[in-house]
């Protein structure tokens, strides 16, 4: 499988030809990554909108971490929204994502990179969990 992360200067639509080009050199088997679009300096926003018009192309999975991070703050180290890590996923569950992207941690305190934007590891089964209810209910509707 080939994952396109979309450029966080792209619009959706403008997936369907890093896509085409994919598929143009013989792989079908093609995701695209969605982890927001660049908001002013220190901001990422994932629009919602925009998984449903790239699954015309191909599965949206959506990079729930690295769309929480602030790129550029005064701290002069990349920042992060952790606490939205699970409205964000809910968010994407709700849409239809395809898949979530998380990066996790032990303690995101100490990782090497993107540390303000992980998810504590002890989290991660609870996450999941309310996850795969949520996407079974919708799944229903």
């Amino acid at each position: 499988m080939v994952n396109i992360k979309k450029g966080q200067f792209l619009s959706p639509e403008a997936m369907q030809f890093a896509v085409q080009k994919v598929r143009d050199a013989g792989n079908d088997d093609v995701a695209i990554t969605e982890r927001g679009t660049t908001f002013g300096y220190q901001d990422l926003i994932v629009d919602f909108r925009g998984i449903s018009a790239m699954q015309q192309y191909a599965p949206v999975i959506v990079d729930i971490t690295h769309s929480l991070q602030q790129p550029n703050t005064s701290k002069g180290v990349t920042g992060g929204l952790p606490q939205l890590i699970e409205p964000m996923a809910r968010a994407a569950v709700a849409v239809g994502a395809d898949g979530l992207f998380l990066e996790t941690h032990r303690d995101p305190s100490v990782a090497k990179s993107d540390g303000a934007n992980m998810l504590r590891l002890d989290l991660l089964d609870g996450l999941l969990t309310r996850l795969a209810a949520l996407r079974q209910a919708v799944s229903q509707l």
